[in-house]
């Protein structure tokens, strides 16, 4: 009796407390419940961007159904919302979140607010909800968006009872945590017309809680698929946003000039490297102008844009693996009847005579720096053997020419020969425009295009128009205010231009170059820039031979073998990639020279695999890069699809290392030298003092 009356008298109490809680604070209700039902990876049944069926193309390892094989159906479980703790009605999704595909609702507080969520779990098994970005009592003030930041932050929230099962069974959903007064009653944003909410990451459906029911209801004859099978496990492996692949997530539309934030979220494990591409149009990060924006499992990002480009365009993932898996989608931007503004006038017209050709190209044309530091692994990559190229491939550049006619080559300056294998360096102003007379001078087709620039009539078709061999077609690039500099950028980004035709075949290849966007009156009558000493762009990638177009080639004149009977082995094809900065491995980058006091600007660009994760570290020098404000440094990471100018002011004589610190890319040979020359004093060129010092200790 006397336990009974503590027991209610506590109760009473815990009821006035939160009352009074509830009341003094600002509350936000959502009912939740897990749901397991079946979903597809696709919505229409093409490549979207194609138009071929998925079971015909790049999609079919993935949604092909057989003996042994599940296809593009699985048993998932999702956060479904409700309208009332009761769970009898069930919030249905508008036209502005169909695209949230798998995601579960999207959860918006502001700071200050605290959140109560219901659950109802209709699964079999224990699952939760974990937020980012908010504790179990609240939304606090240093949870929230500082000054620099937008105006919403972006958080994900997700099962943790086995974040790994849990997550790759479908379990996450979005959430935004926003400054006080930024919210409609409705949970709209002020000032934005559309949301959108992308989560990119490969669903494992090998690691899911409904593996054995996926295989029991969709393969043709269970007892066939053997669980451990390499080819079963990457059928399975669906990479995807929101849940689709291929062009197939819906519900991506905006109009014109609409004022767009994006909020993207990353999730899964250490392939998860996501550099995520926007097509089309420019997005501002931190005051900066991108096009690109890197997740990792867990992390996120809110970009804001305001698209002028009518048309389709891709939003996808450039780390080349996840592309060619179907992490690619496209959004839509529609003029919407509005009153049409006349377009941004564009002066200046720079011309550019470029060609794709075919060369012998030499990774390592100086074998002396690898020979002296790192003989054994270095044999790997740069010496010929049974089944070791060597150093030299064919491959395919961008070269340019003086004139239309193709006849006569722009023969590079001592200060553009560290460009080596990437094609010519373009630049232009904000408000002009690029004129690219393009030749196919190989015997494959391939294109021309670029990161951040208006391509003109690319609106029209999601892909760039192609050239055939021996054609010559002429690609426009406008540059409109929003593919210069942003407000905390330096004068001049940097983007990167390829071909298209097959992104990940024709990159690797050896199609790539810089384009560098600079604020009105910072180039001279040269086109070159006349706020700095010298500019220098690099290029950090590992080339994989193994899937250049030349693959064939190269093994017939280097091994001297059948292409069609020779055995691939690991050692063959660890030996085909090579760890490069414009091409060159172990110091051979040319002409990274400056003299003591000048200002200097550095372009890095990221490109590459799940592999090109990138430490570029420049030894003996510091460098200011510039992201919301001006930050210090010596070391910036790099990831495929991302580009960042640094700005170095070169007051340490000496020859210095500058590699990738990322300890198996520099014994791969993503390592080069940087010279700063005291003013009268020749350098003798030996070894810098710290690679001695790392011969002496490694």
């Amino acid at each position: 009796m006397l336990h009974s009356l503590y027991f209610w008298k506590f109760m009473f109490i815990t009821v006035l407390y939160l009352l009074l809680f509830f009341s003094l604070c600002s509350c936000l209700i959502v009912y939740f419940q897990f749901q397991v039902r079946c979903m597809s990876y696709e919505c229409i049944g093409y490549y979207v961007i194609n138009l071929i069926h998925l079971f015909h193309s790049d999609s079919a390892p993935f949604f092909t159904q057989g003996i042994d094989r599940i296809g593009g159906q699985y048993w998932k479980v999702q956060y479904v919302e409700y309208t009332d703790g009761k769970f009898t009605r069930k919030k249905n999704r508008t036209e502005s979140t169909t695209h949230l595909g798998i995601l579960g609702p999207v959860i918006k507080a502001e700071v200050g607010d605290t959140l109560l969520v219901t659950f109802a779990n209709k699964a079999e098994k224990n699952y939760s909800i974990m937020p980012h970005g908010h504790n179990f009592v609240g939304v606090p003030e240093n949870v929230g968006p500082t000054a620099s930041d937008p105006p919403c932050l972006t958080y994900l929230y997700y099962s943790a009872s086995d974040p790994v099962m849990d997550t790759n069974s479908g379990l996450v959903g979005p959430l935004l945590v926003c400054r006080k007064n930024t919210l409609n009653q409705d949970g709209t944003q002020k000032g934005i017309d559309k949301e959108f909410y992308l989560l990119f990451t490969v669903f494992d459906e090998n690691l899911s809680w409904y593996l054995d029911k996926n295989i029991k209801v969709f393969t043709g004859d269970p007892s066939k698929v053997n669980k451990e099978n390499e080819d079963f496990q990457e059928s399975n492996k669906m990479h995807a946003v929101n849940g689709y692949l291929f062009g197939n997530l819906p519900g991506l539309v905006m109009c014109k000039d609409d004022k767009v934030s994006w909020h993207m979220i990353g999730l899964g494990t250490f392939t998860d490297v996501h550099g995520v591409h926007f097509q089309g149009n420019t997005i501002r990060l931190r005051g900066t102008a991108r096009d690109t924006l890197a997740l990792f499992p867990h992390s996120s990002g809110t970009a804001l844009m305001q698209p002028d480009h009518v048309g389709i365009f891709k939003v996808a993932c450039r780390t080349f693996d996840h592309f060619v898996g179907g992490m690619k989608q496209m959004y839509e931007v529609n003029s919407c009847g509005s009153t049409v503004r006349p377009g941004q006038p564009y002066g200046t017209m720079r011309t550019y005579y470029i060609a794709a050709e075919e060369m012998e190209w030499d990774y390592a044309p100086d074998k002396k720096f690898y020979r002296q530091v790192l003989p054994g692994y270095g044999r790997t990559f740069v010496s010929s053997g049974e089944d070791r190229i060597g150093s030299k491939y064919k491959k395919v550049v961008y070269r340019e020419y003086i004139t239309g006619e193709f006849t006569e080559h722009k023969v590079r300056s001592a200060e553009e020969e560290h460009l080596a294998i990437l094609g010519p360096l373009i630049h232009a102003e904000v408000g002009e425009s690029i004129l690219v007379i393009f030749k196919n001078k190989a015997i494959r087709p391939y294109s021309i295009t670029a990161h951040g620039i208006d391509e003109v009539g690319s609106g029209e078709r999601p892909e760039t128009l192609i050239t055939m061999p021996g054609e010559i077609n002429t690609y426009r690039w406008n540059v409109p205010e929003r593919s210069g500099p942003g407000t905390s950028d330096p004068n001049c980004i940097s983007w990167v231009y390829y071909s298209t035709v097959n992104f990940v075949k024709d990159t690797y290849s050896g199609l790539v170059g810089p384009l560098i966007i600079c604020r009105k009156g910072i180039l001279n009558e040269k086109g070159l820039r006349r706020d700095i000493d010298r500019e220098f762009a690099l290029l950090f990638m590992v080339f994989d031979e193994n899937e250049s177009w030349y693959l064939n080639e190269n093994i017939k004149e280097y091994l001297h073998k059948c292409p069609d009977t020779f055995k691939h082995t690991a050692d063959f094809v660890e030996g085909n990639t090579m760890h490069a900065i414009n091409g060159r491995v172990y110091d051979n980058v040319p002409e990274l020279t400056m003299e003591e006091g000048m200002n200097t600007n550095w372009y890095l660009i990221g490109m590459g695999n799940e592999i090109d994760v990138h430490t570029v570290h420049f030894h003996a020098e510091t460098f200011i890069f510039k992201v919301d404000n001006d930050h210090r440094a010596d070391v910036y990471d790099l990831f495929p699809g991302t580009f960042q100018t640094v700005e170095l002011i070169a007051d340490n004589p000496g020859r210095w290392l500058l590699h990738c610190h990322v300890a198996d890319h520099i014994h791969a040979g993503m390592e080069t030298t940087f010279t700063i020359r005291k003013s009268g004093v020749v350098l003798k060129m030996g070894f810098p003092a710290c690679v001695l010092v790392f011969q002496l200790f490694r």
